[in-house]
């Protein structure tokens, strides 16, 4: 030992090892210790059994141990994780019950040798799991309530995409065919980059008020959006029966992938909001006439300077089955640059959106609003790859990468509920939207319009306005066959507007109709004119109030626990029990090659000789410790 002194300040230094802790180790210890008092490795080594040869005596519970602490442990690579965890083996896998710590060429064995059952097995117990214990003691999952009072669920399906960038390789006869490792869970995608990248897409699906993951679904390249979609919205209906929530309260808010009539026909069970990409909708009859007329009203981000003016369109058929769909047009002018979303036309920009919400309860604004706030969902996947980067290669098969996604959100899932604990919160209102203000007289409605009516029947025995029909092209078709062009506006009492319609005279003078259409029949010196008229919309004039947690505070508590200092000691290690005489064994046990599932989970089980392990992690509030099961001192 050499000793420096200089003033106050003395340093000692020492040749001995003496290795730190690892800062997440006392974060392990909570969660395994958490996981085992609630069952879920008994579970695992019951629900998720997957038999392969070149595994030495290691079992299912003993990779998923290691995939688990390195999710918790937010290390860059595998190969750092276990430089940091080799010397602390013995203790880490006594958390789990087990002995010895697979190594890293068994780790990737097993990934690339798991298959579809084990894997699925393994997501059917993360999703009973998030379901078997409420996030907060009163059972709360926030939500948002709409302009009548009612209350609706919002979950988030959304894709990420992780590209892998490979070097050009040469092709010629004197060289083997090329092969790449990751060939088996990538392939090309979109990416917008070089053409060399290929990708792997996540589908993910998120509760949006609580921030719980409910599931994860990954495909090489592009994916399978419409295989996830399905396993996604089961996911979401086996999340909604235990907490008796409707389907038809159900909010989905998706990504413009899903915006078209095939797509909106899987999720008709539930309510939607989506960007549509079906731009042929612009030029249907009713589109188009509605688009010739006011807009409904006009929306603005605090953010943006940019004006959308939205028009609803109710009852749209979408899509080859004839969905049913309120379709929303918003419409801006054209930059100097190609707009990146929806389509040019004259000078133009027209976005498309589809929802079913209903338009008592939600304004054309609230429902723009409401998918634009999608946009929330991307700090959540910037924390994901932050804390734990669920999208980094950790296998180089498919169910493997698989896997070790399921185990990444699980421990976020773990980190929530537990933050919830350490730091309990009570669920914060925020008011999504103001309430609509009763409309002055003579003033536009804040609510928007009703449908366009056209005025009705002004004298018996001649036509009606319900003879003449809006036509796509902005004009009013009278039953002649002549067009009726918009020449003047007026606003009325009530807040409805009045758009006036006429003909010309010079086709109202030679009308074989004249007798039947106008006043005086042929004694009139004035054309036809027509009046559509646009009512305000009933709509609940309730604030939209939205309630969730915070997005970071709980798993931020639990990640504090990463500052803490953890002591472990280790026992003396009992003498073993002596052998009198050898047990007697089967055939199938002498051959080894059909040992039970019991047996083979025994192989590496910790056993009782092995010293009792003491750990001591400080900064744990008393109230925690007895709520976890252990022991407060």
């Amino acid at each position: 030992m050499t000793s420096i002194a200089d003033g106050s300040v003395k340093i000692q230094t020492t040749p001995e090892s003496n290795l730190s802790t690892p800062s997440w180790f006392g974060e392990v210890v909570v969660i395994s210790t958490y996981l085992r008092t609630q069952g879920v490795f008994k579970k695992i080594n019951e629900q998720v059994r997957f038999a392969r040869k070149r595994f030495g005596q290691y079992e299912v519970i003993d990779f998923l141990a290691v995939l688990f602490g390195y999710a918790i442990s937010g290390e860059r690579t595998l190969e750092e994780f276990y430089q940091r965890l080799q010397p602390f083996a013995v203790p880490f896998m006594a958390l789990f019950d087990r002995d010895r710590l697979p190594s890293r060429s068994a780790l990737s064995r097993f990934l690339a040798a798991l298959t579809q059952a084990p894997v699925e097995a393994l997501r059917t117990l993360f999703l009973d799991d998030l379901l078997a214990r409420p996030l907060t003691p009163d059972k709360q999952t926030g939500g948002l309530v709409d302009r009548k009072g009612a209350p609706w669920t919002v979950f988030d399906i959304d894709g990420t995409r992780e590209a892998a960038r490979q070097r050009a390789l040469p092709q010629t006869d004197e060289l083997p065919p090329p092969f790449r490792r990751l060939d088996e869970v990538c392939a090309p995608g979109y990416r917008g980059r070089k053409r060399g990248e290929t990708a792997r897409t996540r589908t993910t699906v998120s509760q949006a008020h609580s921030y719980q993951w409910v599931g994860t679904f990954g495909n090489r390249g592009n994916g399978h959006y419409r295989e996830e979609l399905r396993k996604g919205l089961a996911a979401i209906g086996r999340y909604l029966a235990p907490h008796q929530l409707s389907p038809e309260r159900t909010l989905l808010r998706l990504d413009g992938l899903y915006g078209n009539g095939a797509v909106l026909a899987e999720v008709a069970g539930f309510a939607f909001v989506t960007r549509g990409k079906d731009y042929h909708l612009l030029d249907h009859p009713s589109v188009s006439a509605r688009l010739h007329l006011p807009p409904d009203q006009i929306q603005q981000r605090p953010e943006s300077q940019m004006e959308r003016s939205l028009y609803d369109c109710p009852e749209i058929p979408v899509g080859s089955d004839g969905v049913s769909c309120r379709v929303l047009v918003a419409t801006h002018p054209a930059g100097k640059k190609k707009s990146p979303i929806g389509v040019t036309r004259a000078g133009v920009v027209y976005e498309l959106f589809f929802t079913n919400l209903p338009q008592q309860a939600f304004t054309a604004r609230d429902v723009v609003e409401l998918y634009l706030h999608r946009g929330a969902f991307e700090p959540v996947l910037s924390d994901e790859d932050q804390e734990i980067d669920p999208d980094r290669w950790c296998s180089h098969s498919a169910w493997g990468q698989e896997c070790w996604q399921l185990v990444s959100q699980w421990v976020w899932n773990l980190r929530l509920e537990l933050g919830h604990q350490l730091t309990p919160e009570p669920l914060r209102m925020t008011e999504f939207a103001p309430p609509l203000p009763p409309p002055p007289p003579h003033a536009a409605p804040a609510s928007g319009y009703a449908p366009p009516e056209v005025g009705s029947a002004w004298k018996a025995g001649r036509f009606s306005g319900q003879d003449f029909a809006l036509q796509p092209d902005g004009t009013v078709r009278c039953p002649a066959g002549s067009a009726l062009l918009p020449h003047e506006q007026r606003r009325e009492a009530d807040g409805s507007l009045r758009v006036v319609y006429g003909a010309s005279i010079r086709s109202c003078r030679p009308c074989p109709l004249r007798e039947q259409c106008q006043w005086n029949g042929s004694t009139t010196a004035k054309p036809r004119q027509v009046s559509v008229l646009l009512h305000p919309l009933v709509v609940g004039s309730d604030p939209l109030l939205w309630r969730d947690w915070s997005r970071r505070h709980q798993r931020q508590a639990c990640l504090h626990l990463h500052r803490q200092r953890l002591d472990i000691q280790m026992g003396p290690v009992l003498p073993p029990t002596p052998i009198v005489s050898p047990p007697t064994i089967s055939r199938a046990q002498r051959a080894h090659y059909r040992l039970s599932w019991d047996e083979r989970l025994a192989r590496n089980a910790r056993e009782a000789q092995a010293g009792q392990l003491t750990f001591k992690l400080f900064g744990i509030p008393e109230s925690f410790a007895i709520w976890l099961g252990l022991i407060a001192v």
